[in-house]
């Protein structure tokens, strides 16, 4: 399972639509949106998790830097979340 990071969404991209772009390259599990807790508006950047690393690694090829709604899509394999604790 990858979990890819998919940045410099446009604000109106909806889940579908990135789940579509992401299923030329093979089998989605999940695409997700971020949103603002207090406005629920986009943040605008989301994950896509791709079962197959194989697809996975042709979907980052393919669509990093890729016009997307009139946006350059920054996408990379998503790094894990840091441990929370105290500093």
């Amino acid at each position: 399972m990858k979990n890819i990071f998919v940045g410099n969404l446009a604000f109106t991209t909806t889940e579908e639509q990135l789940r579509n772009i992401f299923e030329q390259f093979g089998t989605v599990d999940r695409a997700a949106i971020l949103t603002d807790r207090d406005t629920g508006k986009s943040r605008g950047f989301g994950f896509v998790e791709m079962p197959n690393a194989e697809e996975a690694e042709r979907a980052i090829n393919g669509l990093n830097g890729a016009d997307f709604m009139g946006r350059a899509l920054n996408v990379n394999e998503a790094r894990p979340k840091p441990p929370k604790g105290r500093y």
